[in-house]
């Protein structure tokens, strides 16, 4: 048996490139699967926000897409408010166009710590079969205490109150932070009110525990022992249903609406 160094280092170079092109191979075979997947997690969410499944259902990717049958995506033009009929929202990457300079703008100095807004959002409305708006899913993201996370409000046809709220993708501490996937703390949202009757943005996630929506309609329980991710949670609301946010698209929906 050839024990030389030169013999060592060939066989594990060898070693390492057949490992390699294993990898590698693995990965882009499995990226249609493992992007349709995510697809079919965002999805399932935005079901969630909306009421239309629970978060501890298992649906089929079968049963996934019947439901979402019922909810329309839009690609909206956050400045305006109107819907950018010039492009297909099933083919608009919102992140990529958040990345992309020429797509977005920086943002203003905000607390949820939102880098960069884009011009056009995907959001999501759910409408009788007589086309009256019933509800509306919208994307929002900001910072947590270890990462950034992602999600939806759903808000009722009033476009103030709230229909659910969950989040799809974060790095928050599991037990603490990671409680934003807490069904019970999920039950808490919906019926809150996210403006106030000046139209300001007042919904917050507060330390201790908030009344119910009738008595206590602005204000949420917090996370316990998660002050920052319940900070971030109202920095992100705050800012996505702010004028630099959703406010054009919600205020126009109200003009169209009579709400």
């Amino acid at each position: 048996m050839n024990t030389s160094a030169a013999y060592n280092l060939a066989f594990a170079a060898v070693v390492c490139v057949v490992c390699a092109l294993v990898v590698t191979s693995s990965n882009v075979s499995l990226k249609d699967l493992q992007e349709a997947n995510e697809a079919l997690e965002k999805q399932r969410n935005v079901l969630v926000a909306a009421g239309l499944a629970t978060t501890d259902e298992r649906l089929s990717p079968e049963e996934v897409d019947v439901r979402f049958g019922t909810i329309h995506p839009v690609v909206v033009d956050l400045k305006s408010g109107q819907i950018a009929t010039d492009i297909d929202p099933d083919l608009f990457d919102q992140d990529a166009a958040t990345a992309d300079i020429e797509t977005s703008n920086v943002a203003p100095e905000n607390a949820a710590q939102v880098r960069r807004v884009p011009h056009h959002v995907l959001v999501y409305e759910l409408r009788s079969t007589d086309d009256d708006l019933q509800l509306v899913i919208l994307p929002i993201n900001g910072m947590g205490l270890w990462s950034t996370l992602y999600g939806f409000i759903a808000l009722d046809a009033d476009m103030e109150t709230v229909r659910g709220l969950t989040y799809y993708n974060h790095g928050e501490t599991p037990g603490l932070g990671g409680e934003v996937d807490n069904p019970r703390w999920k039950s808490l949202w919906p019926g809150r009110r996210v403006f106030d009757a000046d139209g300001e943005v007042r919904i917050e996630v507060i330390r201790g525990r908030a009344g119910s929506p009738d008595t206590d309609p602005y204000r949420v329980d917090g996370l316990a022992g998660a002050t920052m991710t319940s900070r971030g949670v109202t920095n992100m609301l705050q800012f996505w249903l702010s004028a630099e946010g959703f406010r054009p698209y919600l205020e126009r929906l109200r003009a169209e609406e009579g709400v």
